[in-house]
């Protein structure tokens, strides 16, 4: 049984001092400050004197060692004990030269694929913590972040073909009704049945219309008048009678 720790340090391999300074001051403000995290490199030291880790390059592994706190690209800050492994170092060396064939440089990625990533997956392997969060916390957010708009801009693209297919389909139904109109060109007898305009012509003028109210006026003198000569001539008749 063997102690396992992680060795950390802020990212200042940039060929820009004041891009490594802002880089320090952040990790001061989002790690020491709130505890969030930061950006930083990692490696796993287990059995001896050399700490494990994973980097970019052509060909080839991208694991590589180097003597503990010493790795000359970055700048120093920690070193966390995450336990105790049970694995002999015959076992640890035998994990490493798996990993090795896994993990080849050409695959880094900065936000999927980083030193953080091995580290988590190299104490995974022996039977330790793994990584406390904010290590590789913005990594890990940035990484959500691309995954979220990746399935956005599917979804969009999705949305899109939907929406040109259903407008392919509308067209293609007022297309038809359009075709089968009285007003189209060329009408055949297949299709929706349609209205003959002669005859639907006949109907409104045969049938019983409502009157208007000028009409209805007119009506109603014309039946005053016929009142008024019937009373007119009733006594002319009833004389005539009283006179045979």
């Amino acid at each position: 049984m063997t102690e396992v720790r992680l060795h950390i340090y802020d990212v200042t391999n940039s060929d820009s001092d004041k891009t490594n300074n802002t880089i320090v001051q952040i990790n001061k403000i989002f790690k020491d400050g709130i505890g969030l995290g930061g950006i930083f490199h990692s490696a796993v030291q287990v059995y001896g004197d050399e700490e494990w880790s994973f980097g970019y390059c052509e060909q080839g592994t991208g694991v590589f060692s180097c003597p503990p706190s010493k790795n000359p690209m970055y700048t120093y800050r920690e070193c966390i004990v995450l336990g105790k492994t049970d694995f002999s170092i015959y076992k640890v060396n035998q994990i490493l030269r798996e990993l090795s064939r896994e993990w080849p440089g050409c695959s880094y990625d900065l936000l999927s694929k980083n030193c953080n990533h091995f580290c988590d997956e190299f104490c995974e392997k022996l039977g330790v913590s793994k990584l406390p969060g904010w290590v590789n916390r913005f990594a890990n957010a940035g990484d959500t972040a691309a995954e979220i708009v990746g399935n956005t801009a599917f979804r969009l693209r999705q949305a899109k073909t939907e929406i040109v297919s259903a407008s392919k389909v509308a067209y293609r139904f007022l297309a038809g009704v359009a075709s089968n109109s009285p007003e189209s060109a060329g009408n055949t007898n297949r299709g929706i049945p349609r209205f003959q305009g002669t005859w639907f012509k006949n109907l409104v003028s045969n049938g019983a219309k409502p009157s208007s109210s000028s009409e209805l006026e007119n009506e109603e003198a014309s039946m005053n008048q016929l009142q008024k000569r019937q009373d007119a001539e009733t006594p002319l008749r009833h004389n005539s009678r009283d006179d045979i």
